[in-house]
């Protein structure tokens, strides 16, 4: 673990020792870890040596003096596993979410999706509700990640798709969502914009 502290920032060690659970504290610093190696290898300098910055929403950027290489980022983790989108000059987001157990599905989607996917999860068998509810949930949160939007407009994402059908955007403008298989048991969606494809992926292991 030390050897993931030492590409850290003093704020991002901070931050991680305010995590009450060990293995939390552990999670948040392997994943900005993991973050600053991969930034690092898009714009050439040490990942120690990377600063950001952070919206309202507390989402990272490249700090000021990293503006000009146009690199966008975003992450996502759940539970062991973690996801980071990375484009240029193309706002990306990315959602990653263990597919569990949870016994009120129908009202959370009555609650946050449209009264099309409300129908879509009633309409499933009650074992398919739990993935295909994460399934919704991970696209629709990738695009409020990229477009800076909150969860209070999930409901206003539009998104098509069943237990045999890749996911849709349903929403006026170029963006791109592509579905994710992380590992069993998981959802994953990645949202960018104005791109035709995304056709690399890479998966790395602690």
């Amino acid at each position: 673990m030390e050897f993931y502290r030492r590409v850290l920032s003093g704020d991002e060690i901070a931050r991680a020792e305010r995590f009450y659970f060990p293995q939390h504290q552990e999670r948040f610093i392997v994943g900005r870890a993991f973050l600053r190696k991969i930034l690092s290898k898009y714009i050439n300098v040490e990942a120690k040596e990377i600063e950001f910055e952070y919206e309202e929403r507390g989402k990272p950027l490249l700090g000021l003096k990293f503006k000009h290489c146009g690199i966008c980022f975003n992450l996502s983790h759940s539970q062991d596993l973690g996801l980071c989108g990375v484009s240029h000059n193309r706002l990306i987001g990315v959602d990653l979410e263990g597919i569990r157990h949870t016994s009120d599905i129908e009202n959370l989607a009555k609650r946050f999706f449209s009264v099309r996917e409300y129908e879509v999860i009633k309409s499933v068998a009650r074992e398919e509700q739990q993935e295909i509810f994460f399934r919704y949930w991970t696209c629709k949160e990738a695009y409020l990640k990229a477009t800076g939007k909150g969860i209070s407009e999930l409901a206003q994402v539009e998104i098509e798709l069943s237990p045999n059908k890749s996911a849709k955007l349903c929403i006026v403008g170029n963006w791109q969502l592509k579905e994710l298989v992380p590992a069993e048991n998981f959802a994953a969606a990645v949202v960018i914009a104005n791109h035709n494809h995304l056709d690399r992926f890479r998966f790395w292991e602690p």
